[in-house]
């Protein structure tokens, strides 16, 4: 098994696939596709354009859907959701197909959407992601963070890490071996320092900042808990991921 890391989508490459991909948003994207899924949610669809995501849920009655809308961390007006996990309840999302789409966790979906196999990762469910690759040994795995509009995010780099850290820790396979470029290596350092910290973390991160001024400090609090949730987002349809059985 070779582990790779890609700081953004834009740095995957263009000209193949790996067995397995993992989409990594940490603030907020892929912890509340998490938290849905794991609050009863049907399916969690992603859209990286807002119009096309009201077209296709138009098609939907009303009382089997949601629409999430997120741009530059703030809510889009007429959608019933912005993009924090905790406004995920079960009373609100169960039975549900919540349409998202996001300022960079859906690109990154996107990107990734052809590969044979497709989850989506956080810190909370972090755990879940590590069982599943361990159980299926995927040959190449690309673990790829969302960033900010393009450039470097500190904290898809760290739950990246965090990845890393728990399949080397229960394989014992030696790093060399496992790691398939330099950046798997920074990311496992990055996340060794702050592992006790992951909450500070945030705080320093660019986007976490972005979100403390627009009062999202309990959604950093969620965000940086470990393995608390025991839920897989796996893709079933391009765009489309529900709860791995």
């Amino acid at each position: 098994m070779k582990l790779f890391v890609y700081h953004t989508p834009e740095l995957t490459p263009t000209d193949k696939m790996p067995d397995c991909a993992i989409a990594v948003d940490v603030l907020r994207a892929t912890s509340t596709m998490a938290t849905v899924l794991a609050s009863g949610g049907e399916a969690v669809q992603v859209f990286s354009d807002l119009d096309k995501l009201m077209e296709v849920s138009e098609k939907w009655p009303p009382d089997k859907r949601l629409r999430a809308g997120e741009r530059g961390g703030g809510k889009v007006p007429g959608f019933e959701l912005g993009n924090s996990p905790l406004d995920c309840t079960p009373d609100l999302v169960q039975g549900r197909r919540l349409f998202i789409s996001t300022t960079n966790g859906t690109r990154a979906l996107q990107c990734i959407q052809d590969a044979p196999i497709v989850l989506t990762g956080a810190f909370i469910n972090r755990a879940s992601v590590v069982k599943f690759i361990l159980e299926k040994q995927p040959e190449t795995v690309w673990i790829v963070g969302s960033g900010w509009e393009g450039s470097y995010s500190l904290e898809d780099t760290a739950c990246a890490g965090a990845i890393a850290h728990s399949i080397v820790q229960q394989t014992s396979l030696p790093l060399e071996q496992l790691a398939g470029n330099d950046e798997l290596i920074g990311a496992l350092a990055l996340y060794s320092q702050w592992q006790d910290n992951l909450l500070g973390l945030l705080h320093l991160a660019s986007h976490g900042q972005r979100l403390l001024r627009l009062e999202c400090h309990e959604d950093l609090k969620y965000c940086s808990q470990t393995d608390i949730l025991d839920v897989l987002p796996i893709q079933g349809e391009p765009g489309v991921l529900k709860k791995h059985k």
